[in-house]
């Protein structure tokens, strides 16, 4: 019997399958016209937008999700922690949520994150044990993973190292600021034997490694290297010269170790804005070894639009200056917020696909059991929530992301999109060649607006529509489906909306 709860609103929404029967519905809300003006469209009372699929901007990896198990306890053996909360779930519970996430009538996700916590080794040289504190995480990636296949769909593993054991710190204590220099081997065996473990004994496809968690942020700790606060979650210093150090040489021991076709990233600053601003892709661009060898770029993607120590934007300068020498480099976001679960979180996704140019996301942990973040999690927001009484309920967050989720799927391509008004954002991927469904996503984050949408570079004649509201009376509700009738589609957008069109055959 399964546990889980409604959010608010009470009324339970029926489960929309993704190739659902269509209703009427959509006649209300979707109409076409090929009534455009020459400069604005139908006579300046419709917001003019374009989606162009003839238009590539970039091959598309992916949207993903990360479970987060062991992130703060700094003694595990009497405080244990699973902060993704699938060990107080039934079975049945486990598997639904599996199911919505890597599932054809769920999220699709085709990323995932996993973390490598600091308790897999006590010593120098001492055994590691890669099974205790991951147990759930390692079950969420293997019944994610063969969800996925039983689909004919796969997942890409990017595992990032959160913190190191406490005797690899100059400090000697977990989360220690500084790596020990005479540790740096036994850190890169660390890693290369999770990895290995992760491919060989649980049979995972793991393609990159990270090489940190935010570990530019040098104000995390005290002047002595120390940490005062039980909030932070794991981390290590990383200043640049130390990853342009690591990625060849962590590159190296995987092809040792005969996990050539892992690839090693330049770790995660907390947005781009710091990738670039602080230095990290110029020591990159600067180093020709780790411009070589770098497999990915990534970083998280967490959006501060004011200035001041948390300003982050989304930012492409970083990856322009990389792509320059190195135009093969695909760029992920690694962690971002789910902000208030709404329009303005799919706004944020917007700015990390078209701004920051990357090809694929994966947002901060999308499942939460919010009493196992010590002082509550800065970034609340996430797809589940898992109560103390073994109960669980789907958030509007969840609903608001399938609805960019399932419409980018891997292998498929960002396309070039606008609108004439910065409280609508058009995201959209050709089927490249994958055999999915050409698709745009309206995202509207202001009042009700009429969207006069041209529709180019692709041969259907009529998209089948679905939406998500902030009041949640709408819940990737099917809207219907509509011919485009001389390349243009009108549609009433209410406000604090996303709705996702599909292409049919």
């Amino acid at each position: 019997m399964s546990n889980r709860r409604e959010s608010p609103p009470a009324t339970t929404p029926a489960k929309y399958r993704f190739r659902a029967c269509l209703t009427g519905l959509a006649l209300a809300t979707i109409c076409l016209s090929s009534r455009c003006t020459q400069g604005q469209d139908l006579n300046f009372t419709a917001v003019r937008a374009e989606v162009d699929f003839g238009s590539r901007l970039r091959e598309w990896d992916g949207f993903g999700f990360n479970y987060v198990e062991t992130a703060q306890t700094r003694d595990y053996s009497s405080q244990p922690q699973d902060y993704g909360g699938l060990s107080l779930l039934s079975e049945d519970d486990r598997r639904e949520i599996i199911d919505l996430v890597f599932g054809d009538d769920g999220l699709r996700c085709g990323l995932l994150k996993m973390f490598l916590d600091p308790f897999h080794q006590d010593e120098p040289g001492g055994k590691y044990d890669h099974a205790r504190t991951t147990q759930w995480m390692r079950y969420f990636a293997r019944e994610g993973v063969k969800k996925a296949r039983q689909s004919g769909r796969d997942v890409s593993i990017i595992t990032t190292l959160y913190g190191p054991p406490a005797y690899m710190t100059r400090q000697k204590t977990l989360r220690g600021r500084d790596l020990d220099p005479a540790h740096k081997s036994d850190l890169v065996h660390y890693v290369v034997d999770w990895v290995r473990y992760l491919r060989q004994t649980e049979g995972l496809p793991v393609r990159y490694v990270s090489l940190h968690n935010e570990g530019e942020d040098w104000r995390r700790w005290t002047k002595a290297g120390l940490t005062d606060r039980p909030s932070h979650d794991y981390n290590l210093f990383w200043p640049p010269e130390q990853v342009t150090e690591f990625i060849p040489l962590l590159s190296s021991a995987l092809k040792e170790a005969g996990l050539a076709d892992v690839g090693v990233t330049c770790g995660e600053p907390t947005n781009w804005y710091r990738f670039d601003a602080w230095g990290y892709a110029d020591a990159i661009t600067d180093d020709s070894d780790a411009l070589r060898q770098l497999a990915l770029i990534t970083s998280h993607g967490f959006y501060s639009g004011t200035y001041g120590q948390w300003f982050g934007e989304h930012k492409s300068a970083g990856i322009d200056k990389l792509r320059a020498l190195r135009p093969d480099l695909h760029a992920w976001v690694t962690s971002t917020s789910w902000s208030q679960m709404d329009a303005r979180n799919i706004k944020e996704h917007h700015g990390n696909i078209y701004t920051a140019k990357v090809n694929g996301i994966i947002p901060w942990a999308g499942i939460q059991r919010p009493t196992q973040w010590i002082g509550g999690d800065p970034n609340p927001g996430s797809a589940f929530t898992v109560h103390e009484d073994g109960s669980w309920e789907v958030r509007r967050g969840y609903w608001f992301y399938k609805q960019v989720t399932t419409a980018g799927q891997p292998g498929m391509a960002v396309v070039r999109t606008s609108a004439m008004d910065s409280e609508i954002a058009v995201i959209a991927f050709d089927d490249n060649g994958t055999g999915n469904p050409d698709a745009f996503v309206v995202v509207n984050i202001g009042s009700d607006k009429k969207v006069s949408l041209r529709i180019k570079g692709t041969s259907a004649k009529s998209f089948t529509a679905f939406r998500t509201n902030q009041e949640g009376t709408e819940k990737f509700a099917a809207l219907g489906s509509q011919d485009v009738e001389s390349g243009v589609l009108i549609y009433d957008a209410p406000g604090g909306s996303a709705t996702t069109f599909f292409a049919k055959d």
